[in-house]
């Protein structure tokens, strides 16, 4: 028990210096440099902290993993839409970057035992008569996404003859809402419902979800050790309560809010 105590204690704490001071090439050998691609525009799970340096659950469960596996670990911050490239040419070892495992991934990479669960859900302007996904089927509809998420895919497979507008940024999905221009963003539920309160007066969010999904570290094809390593991670640090810890750090009211609507926490 103290032997599992310090080491939680330890990879929830490491200096931010440890992100980015480690350089050097990447291996398969325990002690190489660990190259994490993350999105940073997605608080409070991969974000900056306000001198600029990476922060989040995504963060703090990267160093947690780095410190288990023995090896430095160096965050690559990059767009979402770049990281499964850069993991298939090697530039990255693995994807932790809020990503859901779904099938048109898992066609060019591995992933993970789930971390986290959730869902898709919307946000529309106050005034809105949207009440449901089925509302936005109707004709003339115009939908907001982010560029490579799920969001976008389930549009394009659903809502063909719907426009879409699409930015590698979600801040400026929500503007376009806000501001009348799109009439849905489609969003993981979690981050709709950090948009809302951001936004309440001019948009409300539709937070159960429409489609289910889970969340999972990337590995490219065929690293199987690794695979095996991270999946062992996870359930040491499940164990730990290290993902309760983490809600606790940074998702404390929407826990609280979840758990009033009968809804399961998402990291778990």
């Amino acid at each position: 028990m103290i032997r599992r105590r310090t080491f939680l204690q330890f990879s929830l704490g490491l200096p931010a210096f440890w992100l980015t001071a480690c350089k050097g090439g990447s291996g398969k050998n325990g002690g190489s440099v660990l190259r994490v691609g993350m999105d940073l525009s997605y608080p409070p799970f991969e974000m900056q902290d306000k001198s600029g340096q990476p922060d989040g659950v995504g963060v703090r469960l990267a160093e947690a993993l780095a410190a288990h596996l023995g090896r430095p670990l160096k965050i690559v911050p990059m767009e979402f839409s770049g990281l499964i490239p850069a993991l298939k040419t090697g530039n990255i070892d693995l994807i932790l970057s809020s990503m859901t495992a779904t099938d048109e991934r898992r066609k060019s990479i591995d992933f993970s035992n789930p971390y986290a669960f959730t869902g898709l859900a919307l946000l529309v302007r106050k005034d809105s008569d949207i009440q449901s996904i089925d509302d936005l089927k109707n004709s003339g509809r115009v939908i907001t996404a982010k560029a490579a998420t799920t969001g976008e895919t389930w549009a394009i497979q659903n809502m063909p003859d719907a426009k879409r507008v699409v930015f590698e940024d979600q801040s400026a999905c929500v503007m376009e809402v806000a501001q009348g221009r799109a009439d849905a963003f489609i969003y993981d539920q979690l981050s709709i419902y950090k948009y809302a309160e951001e936004n309440k007066n001019t948009t409300r969010g539709i937070l159960k979800p429409f489609v289910e999904e889970s969340w999972a570290l990337g590995i490219a094809k065929g690293n199987d050790a690794l695979r095996e390593q991270v999946n062992a991670f996870l359930d040491e640090f499940r164990k730990q309560d290290g993902f309760a810890k983490l809600g606790e750090r940074y998702l404390s009211e929407e826990k609280k809010f979840l758990e009033a609507q009968g809804i399961p926490f998402i990291i778990r």
